[in-house]
């Protein structure tokens, strides 16, 4: 076992000693609210009492925890020092009881998902409602936001798995490639490359062009494939939907850069495929590779690899 590791466990389990488990969810309620009264009405317990169990757990400590500052309170460089242990060892608490409970019924429990707009739209509805037919006690708490919102909940660890487009550069994450999708170049029906099949995206270059807003995966694909492309697209509009986009498109305000849509959607403007550059996006999964994922949750992230790769292999980037 490393050094790191022993000093770890170590403090973890002096913090445990002598010091009851509600004392420290009620210092770190209150380190997190700065106010005495936000903290009890988070945890639902009276404001006496939360206030009685700091008390008591700075006199057990011997050292003051917090400063006081008129009605409220601010960790003083005490308390932010034992806020740090706290922390680690109130997650590992949560940890065992996770563990704990996979072992009684690994198919219970509930799967934090975040996902962009085009899974929401036609996979990831399908693929929970396949997966609660061998499993229908579990539940989802989905989240659909931006690239960038995603990430930021996924490494917050307010979800556990991510559906992406693009494949995130950050070192703690573990990737799964679900599948490459087609990007067209979208053109209103009287634009003058309509009749055409396929096109260059350099014959593009003058057009206006309809976009997403920054934060947005489809926003960094679009400006990466115009580069590659020889120029910088004109942008006029800002959507954070790829259905806003196409209906501005459609309605003849400029061009785009978009994956397909269900058939029905697709009859108000002309879809070419785009020969130079080769134009498509990368779908796939992540994941935070050293962070404890229960057991449903590895029993849905493995479901919806093998749900677009159902005849090869795990694969996992780590």
């Amino acid at each position: 076992m490393s050094n790191a590791i022993q000093e770890h466990n170590r403090c973890v389990s002096v913090i445990i000693e002598g010091m009851e488990w509600q004392q420290l969810e009620y210092f770190r309620a209150v380190a997190r609210e700065q106010h005495f009264t936000a903290a009890a009405r988070r945890l639902m317990v009276s404001q006496p009492a939360i206030s009685r169990s700091v008390s008591r757990l700075e006199h057990e400590l011997g050292l003051p925890l917090f400063d006081r500052v008129g009605r409220s309170v601010r960790l003083n460089r005490y308390g932010r020092a034992f806020l740090r242990r706290v922390e680690r060892a109130l997650d590992e608490i949560a940890k065992g009881q996770r563990e704990l409970a996979d072992m009684v019924g690994p198919v219970r429990g509930s799967v934090a998902v975040g996902f962009i707009q085009t899974f929401g739209a036609q996979f990831l509805p399908d693929l929970v409602a396949g997966f609660r037919v061998e499993h229908p006690q579990v539940e989802f708490k989905l989240s659909q936001g931006s690239t960038g919102l995603l990430l930021d909940q996924l490494v917050a660890g307010e979800t556990d798995l991510c559906l992406l487009s693009t494949h995130p550069e950050l070192a703690e994450l573990s990737w799964a490639r679900l599948f490459d999708e087609e990007i067209y170049a979208v053109v209103p029906s009287g634009h003058r490359l309509a009749r055409r099949k396929s096109i260059r995206l350099a014959e593009l270059a003058n057009d206006s062009f309809i976009t997403f807003k920054q934060g947005w995966g489809l926003r960094q694909l679009n400006e990466e494939l115009c580069q590659r492309a020889g120029f910088q697209p004109k942008a006029t509009f800002e959507g954070d939907e790829i259905q806003t986009v196409y209906g501005l498109v459609a309605a003849g305000l400029g061009v785009a850069l978009i994956p397909p849509l269900p058939v029905s959607e697709m009859q108000r403007a002309t879809w070419l495929h785009v020969s130079d550059p080769r134009c498509e996006r990368t779908m796939g999964l992540a994941w935070i590779q050293d962070r404890y994922l229960s057991a449903v949750a590895i029993l849905f992230r493995d479901f919806i690899i093998q749900s677009f790769a159902p005849s090869a292999p795990l694969q996992f980037d780590e």
